[in-house]
């Protein structure tokens, strides 16, 4: 299972993601994906510094063919769902202590939920 060393952000942008009450807005989740595009692609099956997104809703950590994931990751336990995403993206070494992704995080839950959006509307 993942490290429980969730803060109280990541636990309210898990719920602002999930919540139908929030409208996230899928276009704003691409203008902020800009920032990810360096290591990770959502269009296709094709891995960078990190692996691709294509159908990460519902898939397992570790599953993308042909990435390397660290053992922390690989052996996580996780499966990807929107409130699971939200957690990671909000503090990814927190959510997966001993996580290769060098990136510290989004600070803002809109962003958070917007991303998911856009991941879900990308074909993820």
């Amino acid at each position: 299972m993942p490290t429980t060393r969730i803060g109280l952000f990541a636990l309210a942008a898990a719920a602002l993601a999930a919540s139908p009450a929030v409208a996230a807005d899928a276009a704003n989740g691409e203008k902020v994906f800009r920032q990810c595009q360096a290591c990770h692609v959502v269009d296709k099956e094709q891995n960078r510094v990190g692996p691709h997104l294509v159908g990460i809703i519902g898939r397992p950590a570790g599953a993308a063919q042909g990435f390397k994931y660290s053992p922390a990751m690989a052996n996580s336990g996780i499966t990807w769902t929107a409130d699971t995403i939200a957690a990671y993206l909000a503090d990814p070494r927190g959510y997966v202590n001993g996580n290769r992704m060098a990136f510290a995080g989004l600070k803002k839950p809109e962003d958070i939920a917007d991303v998911i959006a856009y991941l879900e509307n990308a074909g993820s």
